[in-house]
């Protein structure tokens, strides 16, 4: 009768054990799940889709006027065009300003579009030029960068000044690092290399708990209240947040189920973040806008 007793309580405590151990262990996955899950004020769940006209199909970078997004001015990898649409509407014109070619970011600063090639190329010309068919005055910055394939442009609207991000360049072969260039806009409406600065990415997999391989980044943004840079990769699924000085902050995942190839990312002046993305044989293209709600520091 008594080791009777003794062997239920002794199973009663393996039970309790055993579910104490599930239960923490559920616990834990649970706070991994939702770790990391969005940054701060956005919700990456739960986005505002517009799909694009056949013609973005491969919708690259996007930008907007003094962070107007009623507004979209964006260029796509194969034609030397800058498409301008009105989020929600398939209506949208085009002007040409180069010949086909591999276009992969947008800006616009002192009243110029701005497009980098892949190969590090730069073309600027008057935003008055929209919409016609074929721009005029436009002006391109060959060989300022070293070569290497760059997808990542930034404008400081009020200066000019261009921040440009390396997708893959030989100098940061085998390291974490990935090099970035500020230039400056001459009054020929051409670009001078003025400064260069690094983006440490040794910490992205343990950020996101995943592994992620080299940083490879598509795009990027500043927040226009936080001035935190945002840089977006479609090679690492991951939006990755620095601090002003380039030093990475925070890393999130990008789920496929909403994010099928993120190419391109702007801010508006309220500070909501939109993120285009290419589409597929089963998918638009579209760009995705994620209202931001500031949080209480």
């Amino acid at each position: 009768m008594i080791q009777h007793y003794a062997m239920k309580k002794y199973q009663k405590f393996l039970f309790l054990l055993f579910f104490g151990c599930a239960t923490t262990l559920l616990s834990c996955a649970q706070e991994k799940t939702k770790k990391n899950i969005s940054p701060p004020g956005y919700n990456l769940n739960a986005p505002q889709k517009y799909n694009m006209p056949d013609v973005l199909q491969e919708i690259s970078g996007i930008a907007f006027l003094n962070g107007n997004s009623n507004t979209v001015y964006a260029e796509q990898d194969e034609d030397g065009k800058v498409f301008v649409l009105t989020l929600g509407s398939k209506k949208h014109t085009i002007t040409r300003f180069a010949k086909k070619g591999d276009y992969e970011d947008i800006a616009i600063a002192k009243n110029k579009i701005i497009v980098l090639k892949s190969n590090g190329d730069l073309y600027a010309f008057p935003i008055s030029e929209i919409p016609k068919a074929e721009a005029a005055n436009v002006v391109e910055t060959k060989s300022v960068l070293p070569k290497g394939e760059y997808e990542s442009l930034y404008a400081d609207p009020a200066t000019g000044q261009l921040y440009i991000l390396c997708k893959e360049c030989k100098q940061d072969k085998g390291t974490k690092k990935t090099s970035g260039f500020i230039l400056n806009m001459q009054n020929d409406g051409r670009f001078v290399l003025t400064k260069t600065f690094n983006v440490d990415a040794s910490s992205l997999e343990k950020l996101t708990g995943r592994k992620k391989g080299s940083f490879r980044p598509s795009a990027m943004s500043q927040h226009p209240l936080t001035k935190e840079w945002y840089i977006v990769s479609a090679i690492n699924k991951a939006l990755v947040v620095t601090d002003p000085n380039w030093k990475i902050k925070m890393a999130y995942h990008l789920s496929s189920n909403t994010f099928n190839q993120p190419e391109g990312i702007a801010f508006d002046k309220q500070g909501n973040l939109f993120i285009s993305n290419e589409g597929s044989d089963t998918q638009y293209g579209n760009i995705l806008r994620f209202d931001y709600k500031a949080t209480k520091k």
